[in-house]
Formats: C-alpha cells, sequence, structure tokens
C-alpha cells in the first residue's frame, strides 16, 4: 500500500479506536455546501463527518477488530464520529434528512456493537443526556419532597390541635 493510503488507514484507525460511536452514511447527491452545513451542525453536537474511501475502511475496520461493517461498505461512504452523545448525533442527522433528504443512514456502532439504520433513528427519539439527567433528579427528588410534604403536614395538624386547645381554654376561662 503506499505511504499517504498507510496514513489514511491510520488516521482512520486512530478514529475508529477514540470514538465512542460510529455512524455509516451514504452521502451521495449532497453538494459541497451541504456536506459543510452538514459537518458544522455534527461540530456543534462533538461529533466530525468524514468522507472516506471504503476500501480503507474496510482496512481499518479489520484492525481496529470492528467486524460487520462489509455490508455497508457497497456505496460511498461518510463517517460519522465522535465522543459526545449519541443521541443529540442521531437527532442532528435526523433533522437533515428531514429538510435534504439525505443522507442515507446504513448503519451505526456504539462501543463495538452494531446498530442497524432503524436502530440509529430510534436512538434520535431518545431524550438528550441533559433531558435524562433531569428526569433521573426529579426521580431522586420526589421521594424527598413527599417525605418533607408530610413533615410538614404533621406540623401543621399539630399546631391546628394546639389552637383549638388553646381557644377551648379561652372559651372556659371567661365562665369561671
Amino acid at each position: 500500500m503506499r505511504p499517504e493510503k498507510t496514513a489514511m488507514v491510520d488516521e482512520l484507525r486512530g478514529r475508529m479506536q477514540d470514538a465512542a460511536f460510529l455512524i455509516l452514511a451514504d452521502y451521495r447527491g449532497l453538494d459541497v455546501s451541504a456536506l459543510t452545513a452538514l459537518r458544522n451542525q455534527l461540530r456543534a453536537v462533538e461529533a466530525e463527518l468524514h468522507v472516506v474511501p471504503n476500501r480503507l475502511l474496510r482496512v481499518a475496520a479489520r484492525e481496529v477488530g470492528q467486524h460487520g461493517l462489509e455490508p455497508a461498505l457497497k456505496s460511498p461512504s461518510a463517517l460519522v464520529s465522535g465522543r459526545g452523545d449519541l443521541a443529540r448525533v442521531a437527532k442532528v442527522l435526523r433533522d437533515f434528512i428531514k429538510d435534504k433528504n439525505m443522507p442515507v443512514v446504513k448503519l451505526g456502532a456504539l462501543q463495538g456493537a452494531l446498530l442497524t439504520a432503524d436502530q440509529v433513528a430510534q436512538i434520535a427519539d431518545l431524550p438528550s443526556r441533559e433531558q435524562l439527567y433531569g428526569m433521573l433528579v426529579g426521580t431522586l427528588a420526589a421521594p424527598m419532597s413527599g417525605l418533607v410534604r408530610a413533615l410538614n403536614q404533621k406540623l401543621a395538624s399539630i399546631v391546628y390541635v394546639l389552637k383549638a386547645v388553646q381557644e377551648k381554654k379561652e372559651k372556659e376561662q371567661p365562665r369561671a
């Protein structure tokens, strides 16, 4: 293999090893300005898009131990990789695809496990990491909030009983 091709395989291998997720897409039909716009949107969610030759991607995947990419390497490929939140990246891709009707997601990989295009689409429907954290905090805080309300109700009922006793004593005192 020529030295420049070896360097490209090394770069691809590095991207694949460092990435928490990979998404392969068929980018046919996208012009340079659309690809640039998609790259900018992906960069905002900590992901990168690179157009890669299938033959070199196949070699890099074999070296990294990422098996199962072969069926997706039939048409031109763009590799989306990153370390951020896969749900946010999948949402960006979904929204871009809605606008332009391309690129076509071929498959994905999350920490070594292969994902179909449908599974990537389902991940796009998931809440973002921040939303999930908010839901978790709300779930954890709910029992504590309930305890605080219950304790406040008990204190309030004691105050009402003491107030009733005080009023009763005040009514009885003038008679005596």
